[in-house]
């Protein structure tokens, strides 16, 4: 696979499987209804597994916006493929959470909580703040574009092997800080699904709540451009 391929198919197997954890748990009728955060905790942290263990070896698996953004800023990724990166990244997003509709939408027809439709799609905050929410959103990001700075190799790739190291980061943060915004720590992770939130012809949704979608996008390019500065200091 070309490495754009790479991103497009491992952040859209990331999406598929994130995404659809979340849609096994909230919503009415499915085998894991009502299993709760834990599930959803650990179901996050096997699909960046999976995304990584696919994309590694084409793409050197980022599989998020920030990440590359961090990199890049950190001397260990061309910056001139950042476009490309994060273009496919943003449409691999896109394509995975219309999988899950797929897979889900006699689930979605059942269920009449219109938040829970949303919150398969993409995150939002416990508590509505939106200075605390982009400092939450900041401060997870931070942890998992330092570790995978520290993780990858000198051209800002991650090998197969890195999958696991990558995914338990993902997991610490989601048991430890995730609690207050649902842990997006990617921009393509919550923007590309939440357009298709928007699009897709969803039995009684509500509306994608974009006043808020700001925050899981600045908040974790900010948390990479922190990493990447104290990771160049050290």
């Amino acid at each position: 696979m070309t490495a754009w391929l790479g991103e497009f198919i491992g952040t859209a197997l990331l999406i598929l499987l994130g995404d659809g954890v979340v849609a096994n748990v909230v919503l009415k009728g499915t085998k894991g209804h009502g299993s709760g955060w834990i599930v959803v905790t650990f179901g996050w942290a096997m699909a960046v597994f999976v995304g990584v263990l696919i994309a590694s070896g084409s793409s050197g698996a980022h599989l998020n916006p920030a990440v590359s953004i961090g990199l890049a800023l950190a001397g260990k990724f061309d910056a001139t493929l950042l476009p490309g990166y994060i273009i496919a990244q943003l449409l691999g997003a896109a394509c995975g959470a219309g999988l899950v509709w797929v897979q889900y939408k006699s689930h979605f027809d059942l269920t009449d909580d219109r938040d829970s439709k949303l919150a398969v799609f993409c995150t939002g905050p416990a508590v509505r703040s939106p200075v605390l929410n982009f400092v939450s959103e900041l401060l997870g990001t931070f942890v998992l574009v330092y570790a995978a700075l520290h993780i990858s190799s000198p051209t800002g790739g991650l090998g197969s092997l890195d999958g696991l190291p990558v995914a338990l980061v993902v997991l610490a943060i989601g048991l430890s800080l995730g609690g207050t915004t649902g842990y997006a720590i990617n921009p393509a992770r919550d923007l590309a699904p939440r357009i298709m939130h928007a699009l897709l012809p969803i039995r009684n949704k509500r509306d994608s709540d974009w006043p808020y979608a700001w925050i899981p996008v600045l908040g974790p390019i900010a948390g990479a451009v922190l990493a990447a500065v104290l990771f160049r200091l050290k």
